[in-house]
């Protein structure tokens, strides 16, 4: 018997055919022939393949190579979902076939943006002026042992 879920955390069931999509879908769009040009260029990394808790609906995040065009190849792909499904789901056994949506994948320009916030300033004067720091920075300002006897030698 199952566990009921809170609908927040994907199951595992769900984690797997994520992954096993992801997997699928990154092998047909480096062997899929599309028509536009900007496709045929693209290098495209399938990022994350989230699926819906009755596995009927699947988000593919994508991004392509360098970010360049990507509202454009994802549009694109969208255009050719029916085209793109047949061959990533075959062979598959799931009680339903999803249906798939393409996104821009922008975990990767939130990334940088919290990268960029830690790297003000402020937030580093916080983060050396926390207790821990303090501490160690009055222990690195004692004398070690050897450098006390050797003041007192001097002086």
């Amino acid at each position: 018997m199952s566990k009921p879920r809170d609908g927040k955390q994907p199951s595992q069931r769900q984690l797997r055919v994520g992954e096993l999509l992801r997997q699928r879908l990154s092998e047909e769009l480096r062997r899929f022939d599309f028509e536009p040009k900007i496709l045929k260029r693209a290098v495209l990394t399938v990022t994350q393949v989230a699926v819906s808790p009755d596995l009927r609906k699947a988000t593919a995040f994508i991004m392509p190579l360098g970010g360049d065009n990507a509202e454009a190849i994802v549009a694109l792909l969208n255009d050719d979902v029916a085209r793109l499904k047949k061959p990533v789901l075959s062979g598959l056994h799931l009680k339903y076939v999803p249906d798939f949506v393409f996104r821009v994948d922008e975990s990767f320009d939130r990334a940088a943006h919290m990268d960029a916030l830690l790297a003000e300033n402020a937030v580093q004067r916080d983060i050396d002026d926390t207790p821990d720091n303090r501490l160690d920075n009055k222990l690195d300002d004692k004398p070690t042992a050897a450098e006390s006897d050797t003041a007192h030698e001097d002086g």
